[in-house]
């Protein structure tokens, strides 16, 4: 009995301390959708204001405004509750850019990719500027 004991206490010991550093922040003191721009907004207890476009955040990209508006802060501000989505994030993850699961994360990366693919090749064409593939450099047409 007396090794399960030193297991549950230590074990005890490193969930309390992962939940200290977790309650440190950064944490939500609240939370809004705005509508004219699209985003999520965190005011956190640092001060900092973290700003999400909602179409990043999984489970929102097709939510309608009215679905968005309501936004609920839990865990001590460590979770963001949108119940008419049934859609919940962690908090300390947004921060970090984690906006769902790895899958979902994999797929933004690849989006993102592809769009910044694009908008390179159309200011090239733009700015008559040609990248060279073999050298690297650059050249006016």
């Amino acid at each position: 009995m007396d090794q399960i004991d030193a297991i549950l206490n230590r074990d005890w010991e490193a969930a309390t301390q992962r939940g200290k550093e977790t309650l440190a922040g950064p944490l939500a003191e609240s939370a809004c959708y705005d509508q004219p721009s699209g985003e999520v907004v965190v005011q956190l207890n640092n001060g900092a204001v973290l700003r999400i476009q909602s179409t990043l955040l999984q489970g929102l990209e097709n939510a309608t405004p009215e679905e968005m508006a309501d936004i609920h802060i839990g865990g001590r501000g460590t979770g963001l509750h949108f119940p008419h989505l049934d859609a919940d994030f962690y908090v300390p993850a947004l921060v970090e850019g984690v906006y769902g699961t790895p899958a979902w994360m994999h797929g933004l990366k690849q989006k993102l990719a592809r769009q910044k693919a694009v908008l390179t090749a159309s200011g090239r064409r733009l700015t008559g500027v040609r990248h060279q593939k073999k050298t690297g450099d650059h050249r006016n047409v």
